[in-house]
């Protein structure tokens, strides 16, 4: 079997075949959307609820596209994307398995002329030594004869109106110049602001781990320092105001640091560099420092609250947020849970809430139940997240929950900072 001569491109554009987008979570789900403005689509996901709710929920639906748990209709498409979940494991490996199920179920039914992208985040090697052998085994099909393979990091952000699917540069690789040229000019179709062609696989892997591991490695700098400077009497916010005023400093501030990227993708280098014999000591304190960011708040917070008090004393918290990040309801990875779990190991009376997180997978994920309203008064305030819903509170609504002037508002994102006067207040 030889690889199809047509063109896949003028192929999807004439739709006598279909776009695939295997995994339809926050990453598949806007591709699919916009292919489907040019292109028959399917959308697979091995999760029927979620099939059912996007059937149900979106407003327009269209005969371009397919939603479908079926796995047969794999069969109706020749350019497939991939955007399952890459996670790590509990002890902090990658765990590639959703990728390597999604690659072995697209195997099954791959045909000549096909082509494969991977928009997955995964280590610098792992598209060519992990799933083009798969595609390869479960096919019988050669890579680069019979069908075609590339990688294209997704570099969506929740929440972010400002930086979409369409409008993020795209870095798109291939295994060869002829895939390369095809597969941009398709991405090229609904990619506003230009498309970057990485000379190789390897190097579009690497960019996707080196975007999200600077990240994290900034943030635990801005984040060790706040400790220090908190410990000497100076607010880190204006130190870092003061700092932006030149033009080359990179703006960071502390925080958490929880979802699906910043606090994953670092491990993967880790595990790499390990089976290669490198160290990567910055790497990997990077991430114990922000791992360790929520116990070093709780620490801190109990501190002030017993400085004043019995330190027999019940003491009751309130967590708003469990999400992990603003206005969205994804809890992967969320730090909050974490501080939750030490308040109560340190016998705190818990109550936490989120407008916006699912109660039931608050508590089939972590075994924690989200109250349905306050309970004050409280010893301590957590705000965790920016939710829009928290932005407008004020001085007087934490003091009409607070137990009293000593209890303690602990402001993670500082979005209250200057404006807590009836109560003590600590922010990073």
């Amino acid at each position: 079997m030889q690889l199809n001569n047509s063109k896949i491109y003028n192929r999807l554009k004439s739709r006598q075949t279909s776009l695939a987008v295997v995994g339809l979570g926050y990453v598949g789900l806007p591709v699919l959307m916009e292919f489907s403005r040019h292109f028959n689509v399917i959308g697979y996901d091995i999760d029927h609820c979620r099939i059912n709710y996007l059937r149900n929920s979106l407003k327009c639906p269209d005969s371009s596209i397919k939603l479908t748990e079926c796995e047969k209709d794999l069969s109706e498409a020749s350019f497939y994307i991939v955007t399952v979940q890459t996670p790590i494991d509990s002890n902090r490996n990658p765990d590639l398995s959703k990728l390597i199920a999604a690659t072995e179920t697209i195997g099954k039914h791959l045909q000549p002329g096909s082509y494969v992208i991977f928009e997955s985040s995964v280590h610098p090697g792992c598209t060519e030594n992990i799933c083009i052998p798969l595609l390869e085994q479960t096919s019988g099909l050669s890579a680069g004869i019979d069908f075609k393979v590339g990688y294209s990091p997704e570099r969506i952000n929740p929440n972010d109106d400002s930086h979409t699917f369409s409008n993020t540069v795209k870095i798109v690789s291939a295994t060869d110049s002829e895939a390369l040229e095809e597969i941009s000019a398709v991405y090229q179709l609904v990619i506003k602001a230009g498309i970057h062609k990485a000379p190789d696989i390897k190097t579009a892997e690497a960019a996707k781990m080196l975007e999200n591991t600077q990240r994290n490695v900034n943030i635990a700098l801005i984040n060790e320092l706040s400790k220090l400077y908190s410990s000497i009497g100076i607010d880190t916010y204006s130190v870092i105001e003061a700092a932006a005023t030149k033009w080359n400093f990179a703006n960071y501030y502390p925080g958490l640091v929880g979802g699906h990227c910043i606090p994953v993708d670092p491990f993967y280098l880790v595990s790499q560099a390990e089976n290669a014999g490198i160290d990567v000591p910055l790497i990997k304190t990077a991430c114990s420092v922000n791992e360790n960011m929520g116990f070093y708040i709780i620490r801190q917070a109990y501190q002030m609250l017993t400085r004043q008090s019995e330190t027999n004393k019940q003491l009751k918290a309130l967590v708003m947020g469990v999400t992990y990040k603003e206005n969205i309801d994804d809890i992967r990875n969320t730090p909050a849970i974490t501080m939750i779990k030490q308040l109560e190991q340190m016998s705190v009376s818990v109550d936490a809430v989120d407008p916006l997180a699912n109660p039931d997978k608050v508590m089939d994920t972590y075994g924690i139940t989200l109250s349905k309203s306050l309970q004050p008064p409280y010893d301590l305030i957590i705000t965790t997240v920016g939710h829009d819903e928290y932005k407008n509170l004020d001085d007087s609504f934490f003091r009409s929950i607070a137990k009293s002037e000593n209890s303690l508002l602990v402001d993670i994102r500082a979005i209250y900072r200057g404006k807590i006067k009836s109560l003590r207040y600590m922010t990073l």
